[in-house]
């Protein structure tokens, strides 16, 4: 079993509130989760309206798995709209 964990940097150019900024990261988590299967959070930047930070943990059977999986969510991330993906650390346990 291999567990991988992403420490993500985002931009939010469209957010002019911490009140948009949460419905912008709420709607993106919500997809993120139903779309994969992994836990996040948060983790950094939450007073900043246009700066996020999340921590993204994904767990599979193989190596190859926990690839496919990171590089899924990688992807998913640049496609977004109103978030801009900065940064993108990946760990693997």
């Amino acid at each position: 079993m291999l567990v991988a964990c992403l420490r993500i940097q985002l931009h939010l150019p469209g957010c002019k509130s911490l009140k948009e900024k949460r419905f912008v990261l709420n709607s993106l988590k919500d997809r993120l989760r139903s779309r994969f299967n992994l836990a996040l959070c948060e983790t950094d930047y939450q007073d900043k309206w246009q700066r996020s930070a999340l921590a993204i943990v994904t767990i599979a059977g193989s190596r190859k798995g926990v690839d496919k999986s990171v590089q899924a969510i990688t992807t998913f991330l640049e496609r977004q709209e109103r978030a801009v993906l900065i940064e993108c650390d990946k760990e693997f346990y």
